[in-house]
């Protein structure tokens, strides 16, 4: 198997992007990531792009071929990837595995959404949860994601005011990141008297809808001082599945594909968590932000909300956690935010992040799931 260095990112502006099509988003990404990467478009040899649910929210599949013929990349071997919201994540593996695996050379994985073109994004978005037992029964992704933080704080003494704090923090990260939906910072009190949307969960804790797109160009690590001075290492990219319902799980409060994905990618890159200088978790609801700290293995389980009250989770932290502003406040544009995960940390690690950037940032991690944790994705970089 051979090494994987990545050598060309790009992210959109995430939002509500009224003016700019499905194809003119993958596009724009797509285009930047292969200037970035200094490699010509006849140069690659594949092209992996996660998204959820074109088909609901545009209207629209046969997605890969679409996007290889609007951006003129045909004949090249362009592929599909979905798994919910970590389909840009597995996007990301998948090229990586590729490069690895000597099958292809140049390989770029993005991750693209148009969400705001429906009225109503909810019955989309619930797909990703399991139809006859949950979505068909009336099921939301914030109620499942509100029974997870009640059971939560029973158990562990979390509370409402350790809950807002992650949102505090992805919006203080936010107001520094330009390509974020929201670039505004917010109050503890400010979530605390939003509206309810199902309790204990209130719309400052919920991730937005959002449009965008993200890409990445990769290539072997012994070819990548050819295009690039600042190539950044893929050390680790693991994979792990859990029960797509929460009734089948024996305890809501831990996602067990986010453990064992991180333990396999832990031990894959040769490094421990006092390695890991910057993360980029799944934060979709306020709950996995703390959720992601602990299956993660930063904190003990159980201390994630206490974690987050004592500030160790801010960029000078302890443990610098969405430097972007996380899927809360850079955006949650469904097939796009593992993509946009990994494009965040690998401005980190070139030390081109501005004014969040973080001192010293040598190796980044990024963690990406779908639903409510069915699928985990979690790749580890370094300089």
């Amino acid at each position: 198997m051979r090494d994987v260095a990545i050598i060309g990112v790009s992210q959109t502006k995430f939002g509500e992007l009224w003016d700019s099509s499905f194809r003119q988003l993958i596009a724009e990404a797509g285009l930047n990531a292969i200037e970035d990467s200094g490699v010509g478009g006849n140069d690659l040899d594949a092209m992996f792009v996660g998204n959820m649910t074109a088909g609901l929210f545009i209207q629209q599949e046969h997605i890969a071929a679409l996007i290889a013929d609007h951006t003129g990349l045909n004949p090249i071997s362009s592929t599909r990837v979905e798994a919910a919201c970590a389909s840009g994540g597995l996007a990301l593996r998948q090229g990586v595995m590729a490069v690895a695996s000597g099958y292809h050379d140049i390989v770029i994985s993005a991750g693209v959404e148009k969400m705001t073109d429906v009225v109503d994004a909810t019955p989309a978005i619930a797909t990703a949860s399991d139809q006859e037992w949950e979505a068909q029964q009336g099921v939301t992704f914030p109620s499942l994601y509100a029974m997870i933080a009640r059971r939560h704080m029973y158990e562990y003494g979390t509370t409402r005011e350790q809950l807002a704090e992650v949102s505090v923090i992805n919006h203080k990260n936010a107001s520094k990141n330009p390509r974020a939906q929201y670039p505004f910072e917010i109050s503890v009190d400010k979530v605390l008297n939003s509206t309810v949307v199902a309790d204990p969960l209130t719309l400052l804790d919920c991730s937005p809808v959002t449009d965008g797109a993200a890409a990445i160009v990769l290539c072997p690590a012994e070819m990548a001082k050819q295009y690039t001075d600042t190539p950044i290492y893929v050390k680790a990219s693991t994979q792990a599945s859990d029960t797509i319902t929460l009734h089948d799980r024996k305890d809501i409060t831990t996602i067990g594909s986010t453990k064992v994905a991180a333990k396999k990618a832990y031990e894959m890159a040769g490094v421990t968590t006092k390695d890991i200088d910057a993360v980029e978790v799944h934060d979709c609801f306020s709950i996995n932000g703390i959720l992601a700290i602990e299956d993660l293995g930063f904190v003990e389980k159980g201390k994630g909300g206490k974690a987050v009250e004592e500030g160790i989770t801010h960029i000078d932290g302890e443990i610098p956690v969405n430097p972007s502003g996380g899927l809360k406040a850079r955006g949650h544009p469904l097939g796009a935010t593992g993509i946009a995960q990994a494009a965040e940390i690998v401005w980190q690690l070139r030390g081109e992040a501005d004014k969040r950037q973080i001192d010293g940032a040598e190796i980044g991690m990024t963690h990406n799931i779908g639903g409510t944790g069915g699928t985990a994705a979690v790749h580890i970089l370094s300089r």
